[in-house]
């Protein structure tokens, strides 16, 4: 006679495998062959707004909007037998809430004869790792355009700077103004090009771990004493942050540009406040190109102003090259800053409404997390 009872070891192997399903950020459902939900995670009740019980009292069907395509391709997949992939489903709807676009993945459970697994993928987060790639490859394109410019273009400007300087010597008074415009203005273009020719750095990046909150603080003492100083700078720290693993120098660089935009969003109002925050976020990974390889990204670095906010037409394109709402800006500080987070490994994004904009830069941790530098970091500067 067969024992059914089941096992210490099958209990402990459930709870294993439900431990895992609810770790996974996306919303993880399993439908029976009568197309009941027979299981559903922790992101799955948040997605549904209901709780995994009342969810097994109900078919699929009753929880998406009628005629939804997932439906056919939950028949697609019991036919086939061979998970489907379907991108961009709409489910808006009353229960699920609007703008519900979702990425959708239906695989056959093969101890299960007729069951379905369906993993959700918001597109916020799709769009967003898609925006990334975008600037990446928006970066690369300066960076062969920059190395056109360099040759093309410097060499024969330094050549007419030099005539100018020449013609300099031997020019009457009203002709010197005219001499030293075409050397002011050769000055000027040479310095945009070697803004440019940053993008053409192909080195590797040389990282290690670094204090953001040092960084931070000494962003903060910069700004102050200069464009800033007439505008709050205030934090909100994360005092058991781990380190990053970065370059601090760039670093520097980047927080630098970013709390500069934002003082000059915020211009002379007088209650102008820039706020920059450090938290932890589990659950980021992104895949490295080329390699099964995937990077958490659990430090998250903020830079929130009150100013106006970014046009709405504007903020999908807010990192490409050339891209810019100041009157005499070359629109290059936002790219420059979208291709270090990425050679990081990062992802930097921005949201923005009016009275508050925020530039937001998710990192790696350091890998070297087991030295006390490392592990923990405290701020250099009081919070508030």
């Amino acid at each position: 006679m067969t024992n059914n009872v089941p096992s210490s070891s099958d209990h402990a192997g459930s709870a294993v495998a439900m431990a895992v399903l609810n770790a996974i950020q996306n919303p993880v459902v399993m439908v029976n062959e009568a197309g009941l939900v027979a299981f559903a995670n922790w992101e799955a009740e948040a997605f549904f707004g209901a709780s995994a019980s009342h969810l097994a009292r109900y078919k699929i069907s009753t929880f998406i909007p009628f005629g939804s395509p997932l439906l056919a391709l939950i028949d697609q997949v019991r036919e086939r037998r061979a998970p489907i992939n379907e991108y961009r489903v709409d489910l808006s709807s009353p229960r699920l809430g609007q703008d519900k676009l979702v990425d959708i993945y239906v695989a056959p459970v093969i101890s299960e004869p007729g069951a379905v697994v369906i993993v959700f993928q918001e597109r916020s987060m799709a769009d967003k790792i898609d925006r990334q790639l975008t600037h990446r490859a928006a970066a690369r394109s300066v960076t062969g355009l920059a190395s056109m410019l360099a040759h093309e273009i410097k060499n024969p400007l330094s050549g007419i700077r030099g005539a100018a300087q020449l013609l300099e010597q031997s020019a009457v008074d009203e002709d010197r103004a005219l001499t030293r415009l075409i050397c002011d203005e050769t000055d000027r273009i040479v310095s945009l090009v070697d803004r440019m020719e940053v993008f053409s750095d192909e080195r590797p990046v040389d990282r290690v771990p670094v204090n953001i909150h040092s960084v931070l603080d000494h962003v903060k003492a910069v700004a102050r004493a200069g464009f800033a100083r007439n505008i709050k700078i205030t934090e909100n720290y994360d005092p058991s942050l781990p380190a990053v693993y970065a370059n601090r120098d760039q670093l520097v660089q980047v927080f630098l540009n970013l709390v500069k935009n934002a003082s000059e969003a915020i211009g002379d109002r007088p209650d102008g406040e820039i706020v920059l925050t450090t938290a932890y976020r589990p659950g980021i990974r992104l895949s490295v190109a080329g390699t099964r390889e995937k990077i958490s990204l659990p430090l998250e670095f903020c830079v929130q102003d009150n100013g106006p906010g970014v046009p709405a037409d504007l903020l999908p394109h807010l990192f490409d090259p050339f891209i810019t709402t100041k009157t005499n800006g070359s629109g290059l500080g936002l790219a420059l800053v979208a291709k270090i987070i990425g050679d990081h490994g990062g992802i930097i994004e921005c949201d923005s409404q009016n009275n508050r904009t925020t530039f937001r830069v998710l990192m790696p941790a350091s890998k070297d997390a087991s030295s006390e530098d490392a592990t923990i970091i405290t701020s250099t500067g009081p919070s508030r």
